[in-house]
């Protein structure tokens, strides 16, 4: 299989990581983006050392350091009513000792700049919406908006949780809801509480709902992600707007700090959350799905960023080793780490939000029970581009 040209369609972060990657190897690769303008949409994510480490390789450590906030704790766990901790991660050199990377907090706004600077100008065009694809033993041919078709030796479909390419390489993973909404904001963090201004991935559990808060944008800002019952209305669209106060409403009787914190808020995204069932096959031919188009997760394992880059270290390592299926190895490699991921995120959900009762009072005993930093050994250790080897 020829792979000296390959088209990367989505300009997200696992579509210009995979290009990144691509390009570090020597091959050359064009992003196709339908918006006018690379923008992400969103505001904070978590980057753990099995993504650090990858964006070290690229060369981004020195900017990752200026925008980002190494956290000192992860998954501090705390009680709804009165903040109570129930368990912590101790980061921090800790973390960089075991793993040899520590654990990032940034803004993807911030993520999307380091990875577009790793691309050539000229490998990314934008205003570009793939409509569909075609292909054949030679390559594959895209079709656009615009009418316009462009052909590849192989194509990267990094089109997101909507992908419309997917449906060229297996049927949509139908949608099931949870009745779960989430709401994200930035706030100043000279406006917010003290709390929310340490380097400190927070998780405030209660009875049918969560929230999240650590800081981002080099400590100026903090990211706020909540998790509440849905509303008929909702629907899954980062775009979608809510209403400041009827966050604040949603958390009124939790401890006063989340009120706090909250009540700072001028603009909210909600949407609905969606999830999916592991996808399989993720490689037809030459078309190769990556990122949420290829393993759609929910956002509370912290590691959809991190599985996106995860996927296209291992793309471009695969597609520039002189396999005789590349494409084929990159599912091999990657395929059952990242149903793993998913099936953990999944889990996070219920057990976030137990009634109080026997089993949350069991929940909560069994944190005292974990080995703070070394039960994630499994994502922490892992290097993407060891496991191609």
């Amino acid at each position: 299989m020829r792979t000296s040209d390959v088209t990367v369609v989505g300009g997200g972060i696992g579509g210009l990581a995979a290009a990144a990657f691509l390009h570090r190897a020597g091959i050359q690769a064009v992003v196709y983006e339908q918006a006018a303008e690379l923008t992400e949409i969103g505001a904070g994510l978590v980057l753990a050392p099995n993504a650090a480490r990858l964006l070290r390789r690229l060369g981004l450590y020195e900017r990752l350091a200026e925008v980002g906030v190494p956290l000192e704790t992860g998954w501090q766990f705390r009680r709804w009513q009165d903040g109570r901790v129930l368990f912590e991660q101790p980061l921090g050199k800790e973390c960089e000792r075991l793993y040899g990377e520590a654990t990032w907090v940034l803004h993807r706004a911030h993520l999307l700049d380091m990875l577009r600077s790793k691309v050539p100008d000229e490998a990314v065009r934008l205003g570009m919406r793939c409509t569909g694809a075609e292909q054949d033993g030679d390559g594959v041919t895209l079709g656009f908006a615009d009418g316009s078709r462009a052909g590849a030796d192989v194509v990267v479909a990094a089109d997101g949780v909507h992908s419309t390419l997917r449906d060229h390489v297996t049927p949509s993973p139908p949608a099931h809801s949870f009745g779960v909404c989430a709401w994200r904001c930035l706030i100043p963090a000279e406006a917010a509480p003290e709390l929310a201004r340490h380097p400190v991935q927070t998780v405030w559990l209660g009875p049918g709902r969560h929230l999240v808060h650590y800081p981002v944008s080099a400590g100026t800002k903090i990211n706020v992600v909540a998790f509440s019952p849905a509303a008929e209305d909702d629907v899954e669209s980062w775009t979608s707007q809510g209403k400041p106060a009827d966050l604040v409403t949603e958390f009124a009787d939790w401890d006063p700090r989340v009120g706090e914190l909250l009540s700072t808020a001028t603009t909210v995204g909600r949407w609905a959350v969606l999830d999916r069932d592991p996808l399989r096959p993720w490689v037809k031919g030459r078309l190769a799905l990556l990122g949420d188009a290829a393993h759609p997760m929910l956002p509370l394992f912290a590691q959809g960023a991190g599985q996106a880059i995860e996927d296209a270290a291992v793309l471009a390592t695969c597609l520039a080793d002189g396999r005789e299926e590349p494409l084929e190895c990159y599912e091999r490699i990657r395929l059952d780490r990242a149903h793993k991921v998913q099936r953990v995120s999944r889990g996070r959900l219920q057990l976030n939000h137990l009634p109080d009762g026997p089993e949350q009072v069991a929940r909560d005993a069994a944190f005292a029970g974990e080995n703070p930093l070394r039960h994630n050994s499994w994502l922490y250790s892992y290097d993407a581009e060891e496991a191609c080897r």
